[in-house]
């Protein structure tokens, strides 16, 4: 495993691995997984899912500072070096790009990538500008390592569902893999940001997959249930634990992000339905989801 600082010096080890596959008749295959670091099981599993389908595994670590509102957690983001190397090393990373803010910004950016519509909602309507630094960020990491996949955790839905249209729109030669989200024993979603809670508000913020087991199983038992009592559903079932603060909870199209009729019945929906979660425990703000396969009435 080498770790690279420098853009030219990524594109450069790429260059010759990629000569040099050639020169055995074979066109390497590229996997790459972007992070901001704190790297967790979650993280892992992308990687084991980079690793099994390429030559090459690239992750990069960077904590994307375009992608913090004024008043966010950038400065505070969790930050642990040698626990990532460890994590890297032992899932076979090949490469890892660690560069600087100043690497990646030698200048104040001018030109940003934003996908319109998918981002008007859910954590996009909560944190205004957040998805415009992610599309931006990472398109700039694609465009820098050029692989033939990347992965990313489904855990941020829309964060998928937004770059995924954004690859599609400009062409990109990649493709997008999302993987399931994985979770603790007792449900809740791994994320860096669950360092932060207090063990009350870790307990607490079990409301979350709980609330969307319980949607989920209304959604696929009643044949009455409406996309409104899905919605109330979740938001009833936040709503009894005293920690939680409700950003959102909504039921969406997917990958769209499209919304749906209060009045209409789940089990009439076709294609992907969507169930999102944003809640704070204290400081800590915790997403969530499921996404279910619907019919339609036939």
């Amino acid at each position: 495993m080498i770790v690279l600082t420098d853009i030219e010096d990524v594109r450069a080890h790429l260059r010759a691995e990629r000569l040099a596959a050639a020169r055995e008749g074979k066109e390497l295959q590229v996997g790459f997984v972007p992070t901001m670091g704190f790297l967790h099981d979650g993280h892992a599993s992308l990687l084991r899912n980079a690793r099994m389908d390429n030559d090459l595994v690239v992750l990069s670590i960077f904590v994307n500072p375009i992608q913090f509102g004024p008043n966010e957690d950038f400065e505070r983001y969790p930050r642990d070096r040698d626990k990532d190397m460890s994590l890297a090393k032992r899932e076979g990373v090949d490469i890892v790009f660690l560069p600087t803010v100043e690497e990646m910004y030698p200048e104040p950016t001018k030109t940003k990538v934003l996908v319109s519509e998918l981002t008007d909602h859910l954590c996009g309507a909560a944190r205004p500008g957040h998805f415009d630094g992610v599309t931006t960020v990472v398109n700039k990491l694609l465009n820098i390592v050029a692989p033939q996949r990347a992965y990313f955790g489904q855990k941020d839905a829309q964060q998928v569902a937004v770059v995924t249209q954004m690859v599609m729109d400009l062409n990109m030669d990649v493709e997008i893999i999302p993987c399931p989200i994985v979770r603790e024993e007792d449900g809740l979603a791994l994320s860096s940001r669950n360092v932060y809670l207090t063990p009350d508000e870790r307990q607490a913020a079990l409301v979350l997959s709980r609330s969307l087991r319980q949607a989920e199983q209304l959604a696929r038992e009643s044949e009455e249930a409406t996309v409104e009592d899905l919605s109330q559903e979740l938001v009833q079932m936040i709503e009894s634990e005293p920690e939680a603060k409700i950003d959102y909870a909504e039921v969406r199209r997917f990958p769209s992000l499209a919304s749906l009729p209060g009045s209409m019945r789940v089990k009439e929906v076709e294609g992907k339905i969507l169930l999102a979660v944003a809640v704070k425990f204290g400081t800590t703000r915790l997403i969530d989801n499921v996404i279910l396969t619907m019919e339609g009435d036939k």
